[in-house]
């Protein structure tokens, strides 16, 4: 983070925000995914008003915002603040043999997804979907061909005839993360946009953006237990 963007006071507002250990906890927690309040508490075995509080806390400072999910849009999803995560977060490190991005129809996200991951990380990485397309969206084959991504061999493929039990599994939209099988585990959640529906080469550029800079953050939590060398 560039502290020169931040007065001494909103510095102060971070800092103090995160002298909490419940708060430290959640931030640790939401570094490698987003969450929902509920499912939070959940993990943390946190009641609903104390999470709630923390969550505001955290808001105020700066250091998380909420978005309302794409799936159902009852529910809502906490994430970090990418220059605040990058000045205070040390998150714990992760172990996967494989990883396994999941997106609703396997035609966009999550190719891109295990795509980026190839270039980041020697550990495998593959993509399905929970209801997938026939075929993978032009405009996410057009966005990888501009990032010297290869998408020829790309192919849309059904989750269940993918999925390994011990794969770390990254939903990277919310209705995916919405459906998954509870008992699936490990798995990470990344609220990201669907380009789809907008169509364009911006949006699709957008989301290309936004999966690049979280798998770099988790390469770096991530301890390889393939035998390779990152």
């Amino acid at each position: 983070m560039n502290t020169e963007r931040f007065t001494l006071a909103e510095r102060a507002r971070i800092h103090a925000a995160l002298g909490d250990a419940a708060r430290l906890v959640i931030v640790d927690t939401l570094v490698a995914g987003d969450a929902a309040p509920g499912e939070l508490g959940a993990a943390l075995d946190m009641p609903t008003n104390l999470i709630a509080h923390h969550l505001k806390v955290l808001e105020d400072a700066g250091l998380v915002v909420r978005t309302r999910s794409e799936g159902d849009g009852r529910r809502t999803y906490v994430r970090l603040e990418p220059e605040a995560l990058a000045a205070v977060a040390s998150p714990a490190l992760l172990t996967a043999k494989r990883i396994l991005f999941v997106c609703t129809q396997n035609s966009a996200r999550s190719q891109l997804a295990a795509a980026i991951w190839a270039r980041r990380s020697h550990v495998p990485a593959v993509s399905a979907g929970t209801e997938p397309a026939e075929r993978v969206h032009p405009r996410a084959l057009k966005v990888a061909r501009r990032h010297d991504l290869d998408p020829s061999g790309w192919r849309t493929a059904d989750l269940k005839n993918v999925v390994r039990r011990d794969d770390l599994l990254i939903a990277v939209c919310d209705n995916a993360h919405e459906h998954l099988p509870t008992e699936q585990r490990p798995r990470l959640h990344w609220s990201i946009p669907d380009p789809a529906p907008i169509d364009t080469d911006a949006a699709f550029e957008a989301a290309y953006t936004e999966i690049a800079d979280r798998i770099d953050r988790l390469a770096q939590a991530l301890t390889d237990t393939t035998g390779s060398k990152r």
